[in-house]
């Protein structure tokens, strides 16, 4: 038998690596092997491990979006938590994800001071963004965690599903933010970001939410 080091992996952007009749014991070691600061995600599913590294679209579109999350939030004086890519995972279900960006709202309370997570007794995040430039998105694995609201960017469209019944089911407007249709609006602001930069992009979505918010009055 071969034995192959971690350190050995090149895995070029957009591209994948699948290992399998991985333990979660052997999956736990990989994670600490790995470390913290890389570029690369993973997923796991009962014994199969998937390490990819994304391309520059993927890492582009997702800080525009999760920072045009966070602006709506904070307009709306949402107090919020991002924990980016941190490994979320659960012995009991042999199942772990590393999103894209993910967000705490409406338990973030919970989590609130807490240097880690365990989703045995602390809840999952409240909604998780996926970026599929490359077709990652694993919402088995979302639902398993029981993460209740998933976004999808997938092309020009941001698709949103919800949990119902441990499975996804897309809905046409985000229960978090009901009534904004935020999908439909942030594409065109991320279209925007490449034209005239981010700074301008995000001035221009801070004060259609303003507008909005004076509207809905």
């Amino acid at each position: 038998m071969v034995t192959l080091q971690l350190q050995q992996l090149d895995i070029p952007p957009g591209q994948r690596v699948l290992l399998h009749n991985v333990t979660w014991h052997e999956f736990e070691s990989i994670l600490e092997e790995l470390g913290e600061h890389r570029g690369t995600r993973i997923a796991y599913d009962n014994g199969t491990l998937e390490i990819m590294a994304p391309l520059l679209e993927h890492e582009s579109d997702k800080e525009i979006i999760g920072d045009l999350l966070k602006a709506f939030l904070e307009e709306q004086e949402l107090e919020f938590l991002t924990l980016g890519s941190t490994t979320f995972k659960n012995p009991q279900t042999l199942k772990g994800i590393e999103p894209d960006q993910c967000f705490y709202i409406q338990h973030e309370l919970a989590v609130r001071g807490k240097k880690s997570l365990d989703l045995s007794i602390d809840p999952p995040p409240d909604l998780a963004l996926e970026i599929d430039v490359t077709s990652r998105t694993h919402p088995e694995t979302y639902a398993a965690l029981g993460i209740p609201e998933l976004w999808r960017r997938e092309g020009n469209r941001i698709q949103i599903y919800v949990l119902q019944s441990d499975q996804y089911v897309e809905v046409t407007d985000s229960p978090t933010f009901p009534g904004w249709h935020l999908h439909t609006v942030i594409p065109t602001y991320v279209e925007q970001s490449r034209e005239i930069g981010r700074n301008k992009t995000m001035r221009a979505f801070r004060a259609w939410v303003r507008e909005k918010m004076s509207q809905k009055g």
